[in-house]
């Protein structure tokens, strides 16, 4: 995959930005953008999630809206336009943000027309019962897809264009994500300056932000920051833990003192857009998060880690924190992501980005105490296993036969003149007798699938008098020494490696930078 060149000025450049007449300029800089940035203020933060499909078992769209409704989860943004995933999003209020894939990039850049049908297709058909308020340009455009580099202004354009002769601009926004390795000399922040060989395109693209009263869309990742650092950057320090005053980082330009990665990361672009001269512009988090997982070489991808630093990012969005260069600005954030995505090509971690699993359990419960309710559910008490619609009735059988028998169920229910007789169908009995194990055993990986014919569901299947184990009297006790149901060999994981190799040239220009910084950590 190509890649940008990155310049690194190193030594040269701190030489030249030294001196009161830089000091006097960043004064000047501040005074200008604190004007913008107090009518940002007024706005709260809000936490959303990215939905990736790349999937084994990936849930159908209904599926997908219980889950983010049971969570409160009141923003999305999706890699596409998924028809299905934007009918099951309709009147949900839920806010959704559409992305036109890099793959259609090249077309819609080069034709108004091309972006008119898209917009036409994938956002006017659905307003105003889905809720869209953003389009995502392609993603990481910059660094992932530079052969179309050129058009993407024009393809941001042209879908604004759309927008404007369907009286949509106001309400919608058009922007495109970048990854952070678009910014060099990252540390200190007040440095920080954007590649220069994308001049070319980022000075016409904030035009554009700054014209519509749009966002710069930017991809956060600490966690790479830390594994490229070589010990450069703690730990606690790229997990937003408390640290004492003598291990804050101190960009000696501005004085202001950084307590995490995340901070110096948005704070590195401010002042790359105000070194290009646009103060005005905020910034959206598209992409950030942690691996819950990792192989033998990836030691700090782990569930508490994971946890830790999502749980601590929620907290500081939604407390409206802000950065040290703009305190107490909003500064909302797309976690990545909602779901484990097992077919992600990769390492371990790759595949294990997700706050849930495949079938709607969490990864791991947030430590959200006193945070709102975004995210604060536990879902593991709203989900419950049932036939899978349309599965073969022979095999339904065989494992509701299964179920009563080696499972060890208590089918007595199911017995005619019991609650849950009626209705008299494999079909509803599976269904009892599916949950009835799922539950028994802890709703554990594998205890929901019965050789593939059956699910997990955030609807519950109670009926009249027929109470499912799931809905009431939840037993969560993994019981020992009991088999597991049989399995057609599936598995749960995931996340995210279209974005491995680019991140990978940032490491190194964070790496660098702070090396630079002074090891103000040490």
């Amino acid at each position: 995959m190509c890649h940008p060149k990155i310049e690194t000025f190193g030594l040269n450049k701190m030489k030249l930005i030294k001196g009161q007449s830089f000091l006097l300029l960043l004064l000047l800089i501040s005074a200008v953008s604190a004007a913008a940035a107090a009518a940002a203020a007024a706005e709260d933060g809000f936490i959303g999630v990215n939905i990736g499909t790349d999937l084994s078992d990936m849930p159908d769209p209904t599926q997908v809206v219980a889950l983010l409704k049971a969570q409160q989860i009141r923003h999305v943004r999706l890699y596409d336009a998924d028809r299905a995933m934007l009918l099951a999003l309709a009147n949900t209020g839920i806010r959704v943000t559409v992305s036109v894939p890099n793959d259609q990039l090249l077309g819609i850049g080069q034709s108004n027309a091309t972006a008119a049908n898209w917009v036409s297709r994938n956002v006017i058909a659905h307003i105003p019962a889905t809720n869209i308020t953003a389009i995502a340009v392609g993603s990481e455009v910059l660094t992932t897809l530079p052969n179309a580099a050129p058009v993407l202004v024009s393809a941001m354009n042209f879908i604004q264009s759309a927008l404007v002769a369907s009286n949509l601009a106001s309400q919608i926004k058009v922007s495109t994500p970048h990854s952070s390795s678009i910014i060099l000399d990252s540390f200190p922040p007040s440095q920080a300056f954007f590649n220069r060989t994308l001049e070319p395109v980022m000075v016409p693209l904030l035009k554009f932000l700054q014209s519509t009263g749009s966002f710069l869309m930017l991809n956060v990742y600490p966690y790479y920051d830390y594994v490229q650092s070589n010990g450069a950057i703690p730990l606690d320090y790229a997990l937003f833990r408390p640290l004492p005053p003598t291990k804050e980082a101190v960009d000696r330009n501005t004085l202001l003192h950084y307590t995490n990665v995340f901070d110096a990361v948005v704070d590195a672009a401010y002042f790359a857009m105000s070194y290009l001269n646009f103060t005005n512009i905020p910034i959206i988090i598209t992409e950030s998060g942690w691996p819950s997982k990792g192989d033998s070489s990836e030691p700090d991808a782990t569930l508490d880690n994971a946890n830790t630093y999502n749980s601590n990012l929620i907290r500081h969005v939604l407390n409206n924190t802000g950065t040290p260069k703009h305190p107490g600005i909003a500064l909302s954030t797309y976690i990545y992501e909602l779901y484990n995505e097992d077919l992600r090509p990769g390492s371990i971690s790759e595949k294990n980005w997700g706050l849930f699993n495949a079938n709607g359990v969490p990864v791991y419960i947030l430590h959200l105490t006193g945070s709102g309710t975004v995210l604060a559910n536990d879902t593991t008490n709203q989900t419950y296993c049932v036939a899978k619609e349309g599965a073969d009735k022979k095999l339904l059988q065989a494992a509701l036969d299964w179920a009563c028998g080696p499972g060890k169920v208590d089918c007595n229910p199911l017995m005619q003149g019991n609650p849950c007789y009626d209705p008299d169908t494999v079909v509803a009995h599976a269904s009892y007798a599916f949950d009835a194990y799922y539950h028994k055993m802890g709703m554990t990986d594998g205890t929901c699938d019965f050789n593939g014919v059956a699910t997990v569901t955030t609807s519950d299947p109670s009926h009249n008098s027929c109470i499912f184990p799931g809905s009431g009297g939840r037993n969560r006790t993994t019981t020992n020494g009991t088999s597991l149901a049989p399995s057609s060999n599936s598995t749960v994981s995931g996340c995210h490696s279209q974005y491995l190799n680019e991140k990978g040239v940032l490491f190194n220009s964070i790496t660098l930078g702070l090396l630079l910084w002074g090891v103000a950590f040490l």
